[in-house]
């Protein structure tokens, strides 16, 4: 790996640490130079600004679970039917195969997205929206499929409710586990999370 590289790489992880701990609005540019030890002149030099760095810290999962997404929707669309179980339960392999891309990858990623909306990044959000339209569209035409009755208006106003339940669920994961584990004696991971919330989100969105 080069020099430049592995600065970049750096300031990428530390980065990311500190988003996650902090939240993007409350971590500083000069935070993220200090704890990695480099100069502004190096952030500005591999990523240019602030929003540019939020976008590279979550485009490396991004790269990785979107075509993951999409080749599990286009299996699943080889059926002739299928439930709206079936849709979101396509998404878990691609999420837990984020852990591969990074040590702890689906919780950190799926803390990392709920900071994204709790910090109203309208940037990451027309980020993830536009480099990944192909995807999303996918997943939405998904959807119409599993419940043919939906209108598309309606399936607007369920995802985004769904949006709103999973970023309420990744930005408390933490405090959810805590909880978890005190009242209930449940250790909880990401693979614990999904199991919670597929049936809740499959059954939201396919509601009468």
């Amino acid at each position: 790996m080069t020099a430049k590289l592995k600065t970049k790489d750096k300031i990428l992880d530390v980065a990311e640490s500190l988003f996650a701990e902090h939240g993007f609005n409350d971590t500083s540019l000069r935070t993220i130079t200090s704890k990695a030890g480099v100069n502004l002149a190096s952030v500005n030099y591999h990523f240019g600004d602030k929003k540019t760095l939020v976008r590279a810290v979550l485009n490396r999962y991004l790269e990785a679970l979107m075509p993951a997404v999409s080749d599990a929707l286009i299996t699943l669309n080889c059926n002739e039917t299928f439930s709206m179980k079936q849709v979101f339960e396509a998404l878990r392999g691609p999420l837990m195969a984020l852990n591969h891309v990074r040590p702890n990858g689906t919780s950190r990623f799926m803390l990392l997205i709920g900071r994204g909306y709790t910090d109203v990044q309208g940037h990451l959000r027309w980020f993830i929206t536009t480099r990944y339209q192909e995807s999303l569209m996918l997943f939405v035409d998904s959807v119409l499929k599993a419940s043919p009755n939906l209108s598309r208006e309606e399936v607007f106003w369920r995802l985004h409710f769904t949006l709103g339940t999973c970023v309420f669920t990744m930005a408390s994961s933490k405090a959810l586990a805590e909880i978890a584990h005190n009242d209930y004696g449940q250790k909880v991971d990401a693979q614990d999370v999904l199991d919670q919330l597929i049936p809740y989100l499959a059954a939201g969105v396919s509601a009468e």
